[in-house]
C-alpha cells in the first residue's frame, strides 16, 4: 500500500497537477531559492518565522523539513497540506520551520540513502551534504537561528521520515532532534544495519505512524525503536512513539501529529 502510495506521489510530483486556488499560506511564510551544487540544481526554500519574530530580538530552534510543497499551502500540495504555520501559530510555537522542495522526479533518489533493487533511489548523501554544508550555514547568517545540535531539529513523512532517521544517525552533531513520521523502513534493510553499527545516540526521537498503513510499518517503526533504546536508558525520555489507531499513510495522519511531536520535542 505505502510503496503504491509512494508512486502515485511521484507520479502527480512529475506532472505538477494541482487545483487552481487561493494559497493558504499565512503571512509569516516566505519563499527563497539557493543554489544546491551536490545536486546539481536550484531548490525553493519556504521558511516560516514565529509571529512574534519582528518584534523581538531572541533565537529560535529551527525545523528542517522536507517535501515543502505540501506543508503550508494547499494550492502546491498533493492531497492536503499539513497547516504547519496555522498549527505553530495555534501553539504559539517559539520555532522557525525551514521546508525544502522536493525534487520532483528526483525526489526519491534525494530521500533514500541506499539504492532499491526495483525503484532505484540512493542520493540521500549528496540532499543531506546540501543542507548541512550549503543550506544551515545560510539559515544560520540570515535569521535568528539557535545553531546548536539540540536546537536543531530534522523531520519528514514517508521517505521523509527515513532520510530524516538517517540524517541523525550520519549527522548526529548537527541534528539533536527529529521527528519520523511513517518512515519508509521497507526501502533497504541497509537502515537497521547502519542503526546497529552507530554509537550511543544522544537524539531525541519521535517516532509515529498509523496501524492501517502496511503490513511491515509498525514492526518497522517497533524493531528500529528497539535499537534505539538499546543504545541509551530509557530514563532519559529521548524517545517517544507514537502508533495512530486506525492511522493511514497520508497527509491527514502527518497533520494530525505535527502539533503533538512539535510539543513533546520542545521539552
Amino acid at each position: 500500500m505505502i510503496k503504491q502510495f509512494i508512486l502515485v506521489l511521484l507520479f502527480f510530483f512529475i506532472v505538477g497537477k494541482n487545483i487552481a486556488q487561493q494559497s493558504t499560506a499565512s503571512k509569516q511564510v516566505s519563499t527563497f531559492t539557493i543554489e544546491a551544487p551536490q545536486l546539481e540544481t536550484s531548490k525553493k526554500i519556504w521558511v516560516y518565522l514565529p509571529q512574534n519574530y519582528s518584534s523581538s530580538n531572541k533565537k529560535y530552534s529551527v525545523i528542517y523539513m522536507h517535501d515543502a510543497q505540501n506543508l503550508f499551502d494547499t494550492k502546491t500540495s498533493y492531497a492536503g497540506e499539513w497547516n504547519v504555520d496555522e498549527k505553530l501559530d495555534s501553539i504559539n510555537a517559539q520555532v522557525i520551520v525551514i521546508g525544502i522542495e522536493h525534487g520532483n522526479e528526483k525526489r526519491m533518489d534525494e530521500l533514500t540513502p541506499y539504492k532499491n533493487e526495483k525503484y532505484g533511489g540512493g542520493n540521500a548523501d549528496a540532499y543531506l551534504e546540501f543542507i548541512v554544508k550549503k543550506l544551515k550555514p545560510q539559515i544560520d547568517r540570515t535569521y535568528r537561528a539557535k545553531t546548536k545540535a539540540r536546537n536543531t531539529i530534522i523531520m519528514g513523512s514517508s521517505l521523509g521520515g527515513l532520510v530524516s532517521y538517517y540524517a541523525v544517525l550520519k549527522y548526529p552533531k548537527i541534528f539533536g532532534k527529529a521527528a519520523i513520521f511513517s518512515p519508509s523502513f521497507w526501502f533497504s534493510n541497509k537502515i537497521f544495519d547502519l542503526a546497529n553499527d552507530s554509537k550511543k545516540m544522544k537524539t531525541k526521537i519521535y517516532f509515529m505512524c498509523g496501524d492501517k498503513e502496511s503490513d511491515d510499518m509498525v514492526s518497522d517503526l517497533n524493531k528500529m525503536e528497539t535499537i534505539v533504546n538499546q543504545k541509551r536508558c530509557s530514563c532519559l525520555h529521548l524517545t517517544k512513539k507514537v502508533i495512530v489507531k486506525n492511522g493511514e499513510h497520508n497527509e491527514k495522519l502527518w497533520r494530525d501529529g505535527f502539533s503533538n511531536a512539535i510539543q513533546w520535542l520542545s521539552y
